[in-house]
C-alpha cells in the first residue's frame, strides 16, 4: 500500500506521463526547484486532476507520434481548469493540437544538441535568457502553427515553432527537453514556469518531508507494533529512522542475514545503525533458508521473486517471535512492515505509466500475494538523492547516508547463474578487493556504485603459475548516476583497474579474468540481473 499525500503536498505539480521515463526525470527536476511533484498517467481525467488541486501541470515527452493510432491523448477539459500548464516535446504537440494549433509530420528530425533562437521577449518562460542557446531535441513531428492567442517564443533551423506561450492563460510549451542536463538553460525554463508563471513558492524541503511523513505514519500506525526490514543501506536506514521518530519503541528493526551479503556487512549494520539511532535491532540468521530456496535457480526474475518471498517469510517469523515475547503483556500481533522502497524501484517493477516491467525489485514486484503486513513506505515517492538529504537532516552518520547503493537481493543477483556457497565466497572475496581499492584511491564519493559480477556459467582459459586454468570471469561495473533512472559508466584510472585485476586474479582462487562493463543505462541496467 502507498501512503496518502501529506498535507503540505496536497497541492502538487502534476507531471503527466506519456509513456517515457523522462516523466520521472521531470518530476525530479521540479523537486530540485523545491516544489513537490507527482507523476500521473496520461489517462487521467479533468475531474481527477481537479480533485488533486494541482498548482501546475507539466506534460511529459513520449515515444509516440500524435498521428499514430492509439497514441496517448489527454482529456482536453484539463486545459479549461485554469491551472498553469507546460508542455514538453510530445506533451507540447498534444497541447498544440488540443488548443487549436497544428502539428505536422515534416520528415525533418532533430535529435541531440540543437541550436535554438529565442524570438521576441520570450515571455516569462524564456525571458532574461540568451537569444542563442543549445537545447536537447528528440522529435520527428513538429508544431507548425501555434494556437490562436499564443505567441511563438523560439525557433530552430528545422522547427519554426520550437516554443509558444500565452501569458494570459498561463500556458507554455517547448519542443526540446529542458529536464535534460544537455539543455543549457533547461532548469531555468522549469523554474521560470514554476515560480514566475505558476507563482509556486520554493518551499518543499527535506525537513517538510520528515514532518509530513511523521504525521502520516502516526495516523497510519496508531499504537500498533511495527517491524522495519533493515538492510543497512541508505533507503531502509532512513525509512527506519523516520518511523522511529514517529512511533518510538513501537518499532523493532529486523536485519535478515540471507547469506548473500558482502564481507563484514552484518557486523557493520549491527554496530553503525544501533549506535546512531538507538532503535532495537534483531538479527535473523536465514542463510540456509535462502540458499535452499535458491537451489537450482538461474532465471534472474525468479531469483528476485524468491528472495522477496523469503524476506517476507523471515519478517513473519520475526513478528511471531515478538508476539510470543510480548505474551506476558498484550500479545498484540505485528501489523506493519516498514520498507525503504524508492520511486525508481516502483518504476522499474512496472509501476510507472506505460512503463514495462524491467526487473521486479524484491520489495515491489517480488512481494508474495499472501502478504500479511500493511506496508509503511515513507520514501516510496522519493529519489535516492532526496533520501540522502533526509538522512542527513535526521542526523544519521555519513557512513550510512553516503553509503553506495547495494541491492536488497545482495550478491544473489550479482551471480549470473545458480547461487551456491562456493560461488558466493568467491564473489565476496573479489568484491572486498574492489571496495578496498576504490576506498584507497579516494573514489568512494565519485562513483554511484560499483557492482562486482561473477559470470558463474561462463568459463575462460587462462594461464597461472605456468599451468592452464579454466576459471570464471569477474565483471567490474562502476557507474555514475544521480537517481538510478539513468547512469553512465565511470572512467576509472587505468593503473587502478590494473591493480584491481592483478589482485583478484592473484588472490581469488577460481578467477582468471577481469573485464570492465562500459555500458550506460539505458540500454543496460545498473545491475546485471
Amino acid at each position: 500500500m502507498s501512503t496518502p499525500s501529506p498535507d503540505s503536498q496536497s497541492r502538487p505539480v502534476l507531471v503527466v506521463d506519456f509513456g517515457a521515463q523522462y516523466a520521472q526525470l521531470i518530476a525530479r527536476r521540479v523537486r530540485e526547484a523545491s516544489v513537490y511533484s507527482e507523476v500521473v498517467p496520461s489517462s487521467i481525467t479533468a475531474e481527477e486532476v481537479a480533485a488533486k488541486s494541482p498548482v501546475g501541470i507539466v506534460l511529459s515527452g513520449g515515444p509516440s507520434s500524435v498521428y499514430e493510432p492509439g497514441s496517448p491523448e489527454l482529456d482536453p477539459a484539463i486545459f479549461d481548469l485554469g491551472v498553469p500548464v507546460l508542455g514538453i516535446c510530445y506533451g507540447f504537440q498534444v497541447m498544440a493540437r488540443a488548443l487549436g494549433g497544428e502539428v505536422a509530420n515534416t520528415g525533418l528530425r532533430e535529435y541531440g544538441s540543437t541550436d535554438m533562437t529565442v524570438t521576441g521577449e520570450g515571455g516569462s518562460l524564456l525571458g532574461g535568457q540568451p537569444e542563442s542557446q543549445t537545447v536537447w531535441m528528440s522529435h520527428g513531428d513538429s508544431v507548425s502553427k501555434a494556437p490562436e492567442g499564443f505567441e511563438v517564443l523560439a525557433s530552430t533551423s528545422s522547427t519554426p515553432v520550437a516554443a509558444f506561450g500565452s501569458k494570459e492563460r498561463r500556458m507554455y510549451g517547448v519542443q526540446w527537453h529542458p529536464e535534460v542536463k544537455h539543455s543549457e538553460f533547461g532548469q531555468r525554463v522549469l523554474e521560470n514556469f514554476l515560480h514566475d508563471t505558476a507563482g509556486i513558492p520554493a518551499d518543499w524541503t527535506s525537513n517538510n518531508v520528515i514532518t509530513d511523513q511523521v504525521a502520516l505514519i502516526k495516523k497510519q500506525v496508531g499504537d500498533g507494533k511495527v517491524i522495519c526490514a533493515l538492510s543497512g543501506g541508505v533507503d531502509s536506514s532512513v525509512a527506519g529512522a523516520i518511523v522511529h521518530q514517529a512511533v518510538g519503541d513501537q518499532l523493532t528493526c529486523v536485519f535478515v542475514d540471507h547469506g548473500l551479503l558482502r564481507q563484514g556487512e552484518r557486523e557493520q549494520v549491527e554496530i553503525d545503525y544501533v549506535a546512531s539511532t538507538g532503535v532495537r535491532l534483531i538479527t535473523i540468521d536465514a542463510r540456509d533458508q535462502f540458499m535452499d530456496a535458491l537451489a537450482g535457480v538461474t532465471d534472474p526474475e525468479q531469483k528476485r521473486k524468491i528472495i522477496g518471498r523469503e524476506f517476507i517469510r523471515s519478517f513473519e517469523a520475526a513478528a511471531e517471535a515478538l508476539v510470543l515475547e510480548a505474551a506476558a503483556t498484550d500479545g498484540e500481533p505485528v501489523k506493519f512492515l516498514v520498507q525503504g522502497t524508492l520511486y525508481p524501484d516502483v518504476v522499474e517493477s512496472g509501476g510507472g505509466t506505460g512503463t514495462a516491467n524491467i526487473k521486479s525489485h524484491h520489495n515491489v514486484g517480488g512481494l508474495p500475494e499472501d502478504l500479511q503486513f500493511e506496508l509503511v513506505e515513507p520514501l516510496r515517492a522519493l529519489f535516492k538523492d532526496e533520501v540522502r538529504a533526509i538522512g542527513r537532516e535526521l542526523g544519521l552518520p555519513e557512513a550510512i547516508v553516503g553509503r553506495q547503493p547495494f541491492p536488497g537481493p545482495g550478491l544473489g543477483i550479482r551471480i549470473v547463474g545458480e547461487v551456491t556457497w562456493e560461488r558466493l565466497e568467491l564473489l565476496r572475496q573479489a568484491d572486498a578487493i574492489v571496495r578496498a581499492e576504490l576506498t584507497a584511491a579516494g573514489l568512494d564519493d565519485e562513483i554511484w556504485q560499483c557492482p562486482v559480477v561473477l559470470l558463474a556459467d561462463v568459463r575462460s582459459v587462462g594461464v597461472q603459475g605456468d599451468g592452464r586454468t579454466y576459471g570464471h570471469p569477474i565483471v567490474l561495473r562502476p557507474v555514475s548516476s544521480e537517481d538510478a533512472m539513468t547512469a553512465d559508466w565511470t572512467r576509472l584510472p587505468y593503473d587502478l583497474l590494473a591493480r584491481i585485476s592483478n589482485r583478484i586474479t592473484n588472490e581469488v582462487d577460481g578467477v582468471n579474468r577481469v573485464v570492465l562493463d562500459v555500458t550506460s543505462k539505458p540500454p543496460g541496467t545498473i545491475e546485471w540481473e
